[in-house]
Formats: structure tokens, sequence, C-alpha cells
């Protein structure tokens, strides 16, 4: 089956203080969160005049990806579309209709196997599709990128960096090596290889930075559910506490879970974090993610090719290459509670 586009899939963003609620509302659909609590989260997008870098972000990967293509010879057009925040996927997926796309590849911004960054968006692509109607293009998703080298060799040239501008060494013990990820409810680790994908990336990403032998540990962040639901621990915050009364002077965060520099790492790592180290009196970097990297945007091309032409398949480590299509019983939905969020939990997945 040949193919004749590709759509890059992503979370959406709000990009004016207007669209902020509208969009919170949008992310927290059918779960009962009331206004007043939305409002609260609406004061973090205020820090930053009320705008999400990820539209932008996703933007220029889309120019960025159609250059590549053209540049290897590629003819195959980008679309560009989002979960929560226009333009949304299912407006995009009408609009390829339109232009007679028949088989579309589909790049998620996301690169590890949990409800909300994989099946999730498959719900959604979905979803675009029956809005569609029965002539909307078959949409295939691509293959998870946790351990591709276009992922793991930028964010470990920029821990590199970032290790050399501060002049700190982990292995000599004058910083700690912290990797954060979005946490999840515990009973959706369960039923996905998060957890382990998370540790092999942490590795992977040491080795790229040369620096594979130092101590390091894979914490969370931006837990947004209720109280009482258990979530992948520890924390970001509390683990920099366990840090500072540990004697470590100095610490180097790497956001692994993250494509790019959004709203949960300039929020949650930025502002939060960084006031928490501030406040022990630890040294405080964080490391940018890969972004928009030519090796990243090279990846995509790369991915792409898997499924146009047979490329053969590229992993870094013991892991190999995840399966496509994703095996059926991974990362499950999970079990929605049987009344709406208190007021502490927005939603399972944090606004971008």
């Amino acid at each position: 089956m040949s193919h004749d586009a590709v759509l890059v899939l992503s979370f959406g963003g709000p990009e004016g203080p207007d669209d902020v609620l509208p969009f919170l509302r949008n992310v927290t659909r059918g779960r009962g969160v009331p206004d007043e609590r939305l409002a609260e989260v609406a004061e973090q997008y205020d820090l930053f005049g009320g705008r999400s870098p990820i539209n932008d972000q996703c933007r220029e990967l889309v120019a960025l990806l159609g250059s590549e293509f053209a540049a290897n010879g590629i003819d195959l057009p980008v679309y560009w579309g989002n979960r929560n925040w226009h333009p949304m996927v299912e407006d995009t997926v009408a609009t390829m209709t339109a232009d007679g796309v028949r088989n579309a590849l589909v790049f998620v911004t996301s690169a590890f196997g949990t409800y909300s960054g994989c099946r999730q968006y498959r719900e959604d692509l979905a979803r675009a599709a029956a809005a569609v109607g029965d002539d909307a293009p078959a949409l295939t998703k691509l293959r998870l990128f946790y351990n591709h080298p276009g992922f793991i060799e930028p964010l470990g040239a920029n821990l590199a960096n970032a290790l050399a501008a501060d002049g700190v060494d982990p292995l000599a013990g004058s910083t700690h090596v912290v990797f954060t990820a979005h946490s999840i409810p515990n009973s959706m680790a369960a039923g996905c290889d998060y957890e382990s994908q998370l540790a092999e990336a942490a590795r992977l990403v040491l080795t790229a930075a040369g620096v594979a032998d130092a101590p390091h540990d894979v914490v969370f962040q931006s837990r947004s559910g209720p109280p009482q639901v258990p979530w992948l621990e520890p924390d970001v915050n509390d683990h920099l506490h366990h840090l500072a009364q540990a004697g470590t002077p100095h610490v180097t965060v790497v956001p692994v879970g993250f494509v790019s520099d959004h709203m949960e790492v300039m929020f949650d790592l930025d502002t939060q974090a960084a006031a928490t180290a501030a406040d022990l009196g630890l040294g405080y970097r964080r490391v940018s993610t890969t972004g928009n990297h030519p090796q990243f945007v090279s990846m995509i091309r790369e991915l792409v090719l898997e499924r146009m032409d047979g490329a053969t398949p590229v992993a870094l480590g013991a892991q190999g290459v995840w399966p496509t299509p994703c095996p059926p019983d991974h990362c499950p939905a999970p079990q929605r509670p049987g009344r709406p969020p208190t007021a502490t939990g927005a939603s399972q997945q944090r606004p971008r």
C-alpha cells in the first residue's frame, strides 16, 4: 500500500490568554473538573503571557520536516493536527480527505508507551476518521522512538554541554543527574513498559553524553490526579529534598520524558523545581530537550522510510526496535473513577 502524506499529531496548547480556559476544558472534557480548578491551572500560563510554546514548536517541526523530505526526494505533504487545540486533528483529517489523501503515516510527538502518550493518540485518530466517514484516509501511527539515536543522541549532547558549562562531573560527585518524566497512575504503569523504557532511555543518554557510569535517578513530575490515586514517584521536588539532605552540591536535570521545552518543562522544572533547588541551596541546571534538532527531524524521515520502503529499523541498547503495530494489550485505557476528580486533579495529562 502506497503512502501519500504524513500527519504530525501533538497535544496542542493555547496561543493567547483567551484560549487558555477553553483549551483546559478540552483537556479535561468528560471528567467533571470545575472551572474553579481550571482557573488555578490557568494561572500557570499567566507566567508565560497566556501562551504555550508547543504549537510554535510544531509549526517549526512541520516546516523542517517538509524541507527534510524535499532534500531527500520524498514527495509527501506534511499535515499537522492536535488533540486539544487548533488545528484539531478532526479538522486536519477532514482537510486531508478533501485533498485526496488516502493513506497517511502519523508521527506522534511522544516517545514512550503510555495510554496518554500512545494509545490515546490512536483513539484520537480513530475518532477523527469516524467523524469524516468512509472517505477518511487510512491513518497509520509510526512506532515508538524512545531508544532511537535521533532522539537519544541530541539529548546526550545537550547533557554533555550542560555538564561542561557548569564544570561539573557526575562521576566525581560534583553533580547528580536526575532524569524526569511525566508521572502516571500506578495502575496505568502496570499495563505498559513506561518505567523500563524510561530507565533504558536514561542509560542511553548517559552513554551518549560520555558518562555511562554516572550515578543517576529517574523521577517524576507533573502529577495531576486525585490525591487518593497512587501515581509514580518520587516527585522531582521531593527528590531534590532527598539529595540536599544527602549532601549533594548540584543537580543536572534531564527531562527525558519530553520531546520539547513546552509548558510542563518550563513551569514544573524551570519554575517550580528551580525554586525548590534554590531554597535548598542546590546548584541546578535543566538540560534542554531534544527539540527540533536536525537529527530528530532526520529520525522522523527514517521512521517514515521504514514503513514506505522497508528501510532497516534502528534502535540503541538492549530493548531493540519497538514493534509495529503496537501490541494490542499494551497501555490499556485507564479505569476512570466513579466520581469526578477532586479539586486537586485536573487531568491525567497536564496541559502543555
